[in-house]
Parts: C-alpha cells; sequence; structure tokens
C-alpha cells in the first residue's frame, strides 16, 4: 500500500525549525517560526494564563466530554470579543475547534455542503496552510492582488478592481489584522470598500482573525472586521488564541458563521456538528476553559489586556530600533516599511536566494518567501541582523 506514495514536500515554515535547532553557530537568529517571544527569547506563559491554570485545577470537577460544539461558555466569550455592540449578535453561532486551521477547515467544509461549486478567493501573498486547506475541503482556489513588491504595502487599488470581480458563488477571504506573512493590513477604508462590493456583488466576506491586539490593540484590530459583521448579511470568522493568549500548543480556536437570521445561523452550527463529529469530533478542553476563565472575570481581563498590550507594544519598539539601526548605522531608509507594518511579520522582498545567504552565511532563519518574524528578535540582535540584512540587500 505504502509503497506507492510519493516522498513528502517538507513544510517550509516547520523544516526551519528543525534546521535552526541543528545549526551549532551561537549567534543563529530564529525569525522563521511565528510565535512570540520576549526579551529572553523565550515564549512565555502569560500571567493571566497561570492564575486561569490554578483556578481550573481547582474548580474543575471532570474530564468528561465537553461536546461537539466544545465549551460553550467559551464560544460565547469569544463571539462577544469580536462582534460585541454589533447587529450580528443577534444571528451568530460559534463553535470551539483545534485551533484556527481547525477552524479553516470546518468552515471549507461547510462551504462545500452549502455551495458545492464556491470559490475561495486568497490574497497574494497569503498565510500558507489557507490554499491546502481551502483545497482539501475540495473549494476553487483564486487569488486576489494584495501586496505591492515596490512599496511593500497593500495595493488597494489593483485589490478592490479584481475583488469587483467576485460574484454571489464566491466566497473573500480576509486577513482580520497583521497580515501573514507581509504585516501590511488594509486599512478602514479598504474594510469599507470591500463590505459596499459585497452587498452590491454578492459575495460572502470571510475573515480570519489570528492576531487580534498585535496590530493597533484588541478593539481597533477587530474595527474592521466590526463594520463588516454590521453590514453583511451573511459572514464567515475564524479566530485564534495561539497568540493572544499564547496557547499555541494547546489548539484552542473558534469558527463563527453570522447569517441572516438565528434560524439560518443555528442550521450552520448544526452542519458544523456534524462535520465536527465525522473529523475530530471534540475539540481540547484546558485552552478553552483557561480563555473561558479570564473573559469571565474582570481582573484577570485586565491582566490579560494589559500583558496583551505590553506585548503590542514591544513589537512596535522591535520595529523602530531595527529601522533606526538600518538608518543611522548603514545610512539607508531602504527598510523604513518595517515600521508601517503590523504585528509578527513582515516581508523584506527578498528573492529565495538571498533569504539562502542570510541563513547560510549569518545563521539567520527565515522563510524563503522573504517573511521574517519580528517577534524573534531580542535586543541585543538588532545591530547583527540589520548588518546581515544591509549587506544582502547590497
Amino acid at each position: 500500500m505504502f509503497s506507492h506514495l510519493s516522498e513528502p514536500t517538507l513544510d517550509p515554515i516547520l523544516s526551519l525549525s528543525i534546521a535552526y535547532r541543528q545549526d551549532a553557530r551561537p549567534d543563529k537568529v530564529d525569525l522563521g517560526i511565528g510565535v512570540y517571544r520576549n526579551s529572553q527569547g523565550e515564549t512565555p506563559i502569560m500571567a493571566a494564563i497561570k492564575q486561569a491554570q490554578d483556578i481550573v485545577v481547582e474548580t474543575q470537577q471532570t474530564k468528561a466530554y465537553v461536546g461537539l460544539a466544545g465549551c460553550e461558555e467559551f464560544n460565547a466569550s469569544m463571539t462577544d470579543l469580536l462582534l460585541s455592540g454589533t447587529s450580528a449578535m443577534d444571528r451568530v453561532a460559534t463553535i470551539q475547534t483545534p485551533g484556527a486551521s481547525g477552524a479553516l477547515r470546518m468552515l471549507g467544509d461547510l462551504m462545500k455542503l452549502a455551495q458545492p461549486d464556491t470559490t475561495i478567493w486568497i490574497s497574494n501573498p497569503s498565510y500558507v496552510n489557507h490554499k491546502p486547506v481551502m483545497e482539501a475541503a475540495g473549494l476553487k482556489v483564486k487569488h486576489y492582488s494584495y501586496f505591492s513588491p515596490v512599496t511593500k504595502q497593500v495595493d488597494s487599488g489593483k485589490m478592490l478592481a479584481e475583488l469587483a470581480l467576485a460574484g454571489p458563488n464566491d466566497v473573500v477571504l480576509l486577513h482580520g489584522c497583521c497580515h501573514n506573512p507581509t504585516g501590511a493590513d488594509i486599512d478602514f477604508a479598504a474594510w469599507q470598500a470591500i463590505t459596499e462590493l459585497s452587498q452590491k456583488n454578492g459575495f460572502i466576506p470571510f475573515v480570519d482573525i489570528a492576531y487580534q491586539g498585535f496590530g493597533d490593540g484588541l478593539e481597533e484590530d477587530a474595527k474592521g472586521l466590526r463594520y463588516m459583521a454590521d453590514n453583511v448579511e451573511e459572514m464567515l470568522i475564524t479566530t485564534s488564541c495561539s497568540k493572544n493568549f499564547g496557547l499555541y500548543r494547546e489548539r484552542t480556536g473558534a469558527a463563527i458563521v453570522v447569517g441572516k437570521s438565528a434560524k439560518d445561523v443555528n442550521n450552520a452550527k448544526g452542519k458544523l456538528l456534524t462535520l465536527a463529529r465525522s473529523t475530530y469530533t471534540m475539540p481540547p478542553d484546558h485552552g478553552a476553559a483557561l480563555v473561558k476563565t479570564i473573559l469571565n472575570d474582570e481582573k484577570l481581563t485586565q491582566v490579560w489586556k494589559s500583558e496583551l498590550s505590553e506585548m503590542q507594544q514591544r513589537l512596535l519598539s522591535l520595529r523602530t530600533s531595527l529601522c533606526n539601526e538600518f538608518r543611522t548605522t548603514h545610512g539607508t531608509e531602504q527598510f523604513d516599511f518595517i515600521e508601517q507594518h503590523k504585528g509578527m511579520f513582515t516581508v523584506l522582498g527578498f528573492s529565495a536566494d538571498q533569504m539562502a545567504t542570510l541563513r547560510e552565511q549569518y545563521g539567520i532563519y527565515g522563510v524563503g518567501d522573504g517573511r521574517i518574524n519580528i517577534a524573534g528578535l531580542s535586543e541585543n540582535h538588532i545591530a547583527y541582523v540589520a548588518s546581515a540584512i544591509a549587506q544582502v540587500a547590497n
């Protein structure tokens, strides 16, 4: 049976981690895999999470199954975190999933079930898992223009011109904030314009928001999504607790459906539960229990929000420090766009060969498409990384 299988293709990001661990150079820098790290190079357990764990351990009475939808208190808390104050709160259904990737697959399967000829439009470039997950669900995938390699910003004009061609059988996938891999986000005017196109042409918006709080702040990062939810009849949303709660290994996410009516979304939720039953059956509970505990406790929520704000401010500081180093030490403004990007990632505009040079000559690990993880930097890396990038750029 297995002798007929072709050799697997290595994951372009996870394989970097293996190579990095095997690299014996003491000055190596991991800017590849997308995890937040503090000044000591650690991915810490947040204080709010530690406090929530103590509460859960003390109060949890059973390890019995939680049900196909996962923890309903978690579902309600995540819905409120994203959609509070919008009309969508009266016509929304949410299920807990194994991370945001699990949510992507569940909604992909739902789209295939509800409208088999769906084409899903994703940005060029986009999160590396968007295309394979949607194709695995049996959907057609189409790319729309997004990032300008010249300005290193969103090409809004070209993007909107292409999205104007999307119609009733289409779904348009957007990044809620902190675009992965580019770090370049659409502005609020673009959110308004895409919403208007959705109303006019009939396509359904799908917002993947995996980094809420890492861009302009917890509320500001949800502004475009909330505007859209208030002004379209139907919408799909995936969200993750990996980054803003630091729960990477707990696989804690949610799939959200906004519909024309409560009846419609209850039907959609029923289908999602059927789909979940035939795949993972039930999501893992621990991460959701922690998030629910935090978001239902006012003091813990404030601790979490304060920590999240510190993480966001640190990312801004790292971007500023890196660009200052380019300007003052290397006399170049070529990389000023890094300060304008948001969240954990930036695309340098380097070729695969240039990224290989960074890795092989300098021990700086980034993804072959030019993406680097700003959150992988520590303050004592800045001068070395800036010097290496400047030399490879010349």
